[in-house]
Parts: C-alpha cells; structure tokens; sequence
C-alpha cells in the first residue's frame, strides 16, 4: 500500500501571489472608484439663468412667477392632478408641497449662463456681466429663499472661445472676491467638451484660481461636464473618451449634464424630433451612466424648450410634457435635470414629489421586513442600498419627512443612511 506525500499548505503561499499579482489593478480600482456620495444631499435640478437677465432679486421673482402660474392653471388638486398627470389622491398630497417649496425654496442650484443662453457680446460687456452676476449672487445669497447650491456656465475650452472662458471666470471671481466675505463652493458647468485633457486642463484653471485668491479650503471650485458633443462618447480610437474624462476629474469633477439639442443636432437628429426621450439620447445618457457607476460622479438629464407659457391650453400641455420627462428620468437613475423657465419649476417639484410619494408605502413596508427577508436569503444588500437610497432622495427634497418615514418602516435617518452606505442594518 503506498501512502500520499503529506500535502504541503497551500493558501497562505497563494494568497501572498495574488496579492502581488493583483496589486497594480487593486491600486487602480481604489484611485479610479470610490464609495458612492449618494448620503449628501443631490439637487433634483439646475436652474440656468443667461448672465444678463440675473439679479439679486431673480430667484424670489422665478419662485413667484411659478407659484403665480401654479394659482392660475392648477390651483384645486383637480386641477393640478390633469396640469401634472396625477391621481386624485398623490394630487391632493402633492399640491401642498409643491406651493409650500416655491415659496421658500424655488431653486435648488443655479447655473449663470455665459453660453448658449448668453451669446456672444463684446470682451467688456461680457467682463461688466461677470462681475455684476457675481455681486447679484452674492447679495441673493444672504435672502431668504436663495439658492442653497450656485456657479456658472463659461464658454468652451475650444480655442476660438478658450481666453474668453477663462476671462469670464476670472472677472466673476474677481468680483466676488471684492465683495468680502469667504468665497462659497462654486461649480462651473463646463460645455461642449470634446476630450479629457479639457477635463484636465479644467483641474487646472480651478487650482490656479484657488491660489490666486488665497482659498484656504481645497477644492473650493469644483466642474461639471457637459455632454452635448458625440466625440466624448466615442473617440476617433475607439475608445471612450468620456470614462477618461470622469477619472481626469482627480475630485474635483462632481456631475455630468445631457445637452439634449446641442447632441441632438450633432448627430443629424431633425429640430422637431429633439427630445430627451429620443432613442439617440437615452443611448447617450446609458453611456454616461456606465461611466459614473462607482464613482461618485453624478448625473443630469438634460432640458426641454417647451416653456409652459402662453393660454391655460400651452401651459397645460407644456406642464404635461416636462412632468412626464422628470418622471421618466427619476425612473431611470438621473435624479437631477435642467430648468430654463421658471413655472418649469411647478412640474419639476409636481413629478419629482409624486415620484418619491407614489412607491412610499410599498418602500417603506418592504424596508420594514428586510432584515427578516435578508435572513432568509429573499433580499440582497443591494436592494437593501436601494431601498434606503429611495427613501433617503425623498427625504432630502422634501417629498416626506423623516417621521413619517420612521414611522413606517421603524428605522431612524441613521438606521436609513447606514443602510444607504452598507446595504444592511446596524
């Protein structure tokens, strides 16, 4: 009879192989990706207002003129249940909240557009508009009612308008600065990108402005890219210049934004077929969704150009249209869209309110027996994370509040927010 060899420990020398094979890719993933940010609060919009129509007053006056419209077209939950395509009864609960959030806080984050919204003026009138924005946000920003995020869209890195944006940047922060007072984060909302070394050349303006103006606190300004160009998507090489882009950001890059008409006429789409709902646009925005996935980097839909202004008829009808696009971004994964009109605002909050309360009831009981689900192997963590990740959005606009939340699913906002980050209860 023979007798095997005693065999020799294997897992302690395999394990310190993989380590070493492994390594340069573990370093990679760890600088490339992060945990997701997704407990601080995002933005369910971005108002942008052109340079020369803002003023200190501009957000009490949008928030006025949507509730205006809001008391003449939709002022009855009758009403407002067909102007937003509700139910009688999400009507009757979000009516209130949208009136009550346009009365204190009407916009969310505010973009001063030097670009398509602003055109092309003359070096000085386009420095004076610069630094009257700046003082303009300034004084907003101790109101009431001001916008709790805000910054700017420059012109492109592109040659031709490359000196102008840096000009524009260096004028409103100039202005700001001026102003007294600590410098607030800013986001520049930087348009019509074509590749990653603008990205990186954007990590570099702002580092050069942070010094220039003795900022203290790193990353006080911060980007987001716009992605309106076919180039960012696929490259000449083939490749995806837009993942390149996202890990160019080095933390300083903190969204990328759907130009829907800028992309949609870049690849031949007809004038009255641009929409965001368009094939070639959601194509466009799953791209950007892989791209971001991991990264912290967040999203946003982009606009439509039908204002809701005009007879009951125009507003009604363009109140359905933009409803029904928040809705169905909210639906798929791009919780923050752009706003061009002020009574644009009633149907973003209309949507995004009945969004969040339409599934609270199902969410919330499905949360309160998921530790018991998980056990029995019915749940994964991630539907745990996604679960919390819904109710924590709805928490953080408005939607519902933390009590009524606890008392529905007989967790606290820790409890919620540890299961937002882990997928699993403390």
């Amino acid at each position: 009879m023979t007798t095997r060899p005693a065999s020799r420990p294997v897992l302690p020398d395999l394990a310190a192989e993989l380590d070493d094979l492994l390594s340069v890719a573990d370093a990679r993933l760890a600088a490339g990706y992060r945990p997701d940010p997704g407990l601080s609060r995002q933005p369910v919009h971005t108002a942008y207002v052109p340079a020369h129509k803002f003023g200190p007053d501009t957000i009490r006056l949008w928030g006025g003129e949507a509730l205006a419209a809001l008391e003449e077209f939709a002022a009855t939950p009758a009403e407002f249940a067909v102007a937003f395509n509700l139910g009688p009864e999400l009507a009757e609960q979000v009516l209130p909240l949208v009136a009550a959030k346009l009365a204190t806080e009407p916009v969310e984050d505010l973009r001063i557009d030097f670009e398509d919204g602003y055109g092309t003026r003359s070096d000085d009138t386009e420095d004076a508009h610069a630094r009257a924005a700046a003082r303009a946000l300034r004084a907003s920003q101790v109101q009431d009612g001001g916008a709790p995020l805000a910054g700017l869209r420059c012109k492109s890195l592109e040659p031709a308008t490359r000196r102008r944006a840096l000009a524009t940047i260096g004028a409103f922060l100039g202005a700001f600065a001026e102003s007294g007072g600590e410098l607030p984060r800013l986001v520049i909302t930087l348009p019509k990108v074509t590749s990653a070394a603008q990205v990186t050349a954007m990590n570099v303006i702002c580092q050069r402005f942070e010094s220039a103006y003795g900022l203290v606190h790193p990353q006080r300004l911060s980007f987001e890219v716009q992605v309106e160009l076919p180039q960012l998507l696929l490259g000449a090489d083939g490749t995806a210049p837009i993942a390149q882009c996202v890990h160019a950001g080095q933390g300083r890059l903190t969204g990328l934004h759907f130009g829907t008409y800028d992309y949609s006429a870049a690849i031949g789409i007809s004038a009255a077929y641009q929409s965001l709902d368009h094939p070639a646009a959601d194509y466009a925005k799953a791209v950007m969704q892989v791209a971001v996935a991991g990264t912290g980097v967040r999203l946003s839909d982009g606009s439509t150009n039908a204002a809701p202004a005009g007879s009951r008829d125009e507003v009604i009808t363009a109140w359905q249209l933009h409803a029904r696009l928040v809705r169905r971004s909210l639906e798929r994964g791009f919780y923050q869209g752009w706003d061009l009109h002020p009574a644009q605002l009633a149907s973003r909050y209309a949507a995004t309110f009945a969004f969040y309360r339409h599934d609270l009831a199902s969410a919330c009981d499905r949360l309160r027996a998921y530790a018991d689900r998980a056990g029995a192997g019915l749940e994964e963590p991630a539907t745990g994370k996604a679960l919390a990740s819904y109710l924590g959005r709805g928490l953080d606009c408005g939607a519902y509040g933390a009590a009524e939340v606890t008392e529905r699913t007989g967790l606290e906002p820790s409890d919620l927010r540890y299961l937002r980050r882990r997928g699993m209860l403390p």
